[in-house]
């Protein structure tokens, strides 16, 4: 299962990179515009601290399948073999996204608020399928079936696709699609830090922690002690030794 950051805040994103096991960033037009700035040059820093072989996911914003083919072929040329191509799944964009994978160029189908889109922008050729997990439940719509539905879907007719489930509100719906085999998701760092936080976590191991240092009387780490047992070593056997 791949992990990756959606944002463009480069702070943000290299403080994720420091501690979590991640496979890329994904971005849109709107998490562009709300970073600020000249969005090609945001993306050529993310582009920058990404580490190899990392994927970077950009959304065309064109309409017709022509402009999206020529955005996706200079975002392919400019950003290399890992950029994806996100083409939303409108009627034009199911054209492109044929029109891009028939070219060799992964395309992620984005905006996918149903199982049967998700299917037919597989069978268009995208490599990944984003169906929008919170979005969809805030308009009444199950959005971890949908997720489910498409995943299994997918394995069922064994289409070289994997569901890339987006729109996070908490960790609670990751989770969720975790248990279920998604190929991927992609989550705010907020969201993907709570992935990993827990409070029953930071108790039982500052208890850990403080007995501990009773044992040793003091804040000594292990690092310490091995440091002091060296000294402590290196003494005895210069006592140990006769002068000549």
């Amino acid at each position: 299962m791949l992990i990756l950051i959606d944002h463009a805040n480069i702070d943000l994103i290299r403080e994720t990179l420091d501690y979590l096991p991640i496979d890329g960033v994904t971005t849109n037009p709107t998490i562009l515009a709300n970073e600020g700035g000249d969005p090609l040059e945001v993306l050529r820093k993310i582009h920058s601290v990404l580490p190899e072989g990392s994927q970077l996911h950009v959304q065309v914003v064109s309409h017709d399948r022509e402009s999206m083919v020529a955005e996706g072929r200079a975002l392919r040329a400019e950003f290399g073999k890992h950029l994806h191509v996100k083409i939303p799944v409108t009627h034009e964009g199911f054209a492109a996204i044929n029109m891009l994978a028939s070219e060799g160029i992964p395309v992620t189908a984005t905006g996918v608020h149903s199982t049967l889109q998700g299917f037919m922008a597989a069978q268009a050729g995208a490599r990944y399928v984003a169906p929008y997990v919170n979005r969809m439940d805030n308009f009444g719509i199950n959005g971890v079936r949908v997720a489910t539905e498409i995943h299994q879907i997918l394995r069922t007719h064994h289409l070289h696709a994997d569901v890339l489930a987006a729109s996070f509100k908490n960790s609670d719906q990751v989770l969720r699609l975790v248990e279920a085999g998604i190929g991927a998701i992609t989550a705010a760092p907020s969201v993907l830090a709570a992935l990993v936080a827990n409070p029953i976590t930071d108790v039982a191991i500052a208890a850990q922690d403080a007995d501990f240092a009773r044992q040793v009387g003091g804040e000594e780490t292990f690092s310490d002690l091995i440091a002091l047992a060296h000294q402590r070593d290196q003494q005895s056997l210069k006592v140990a030794q006769p002068e000549l």
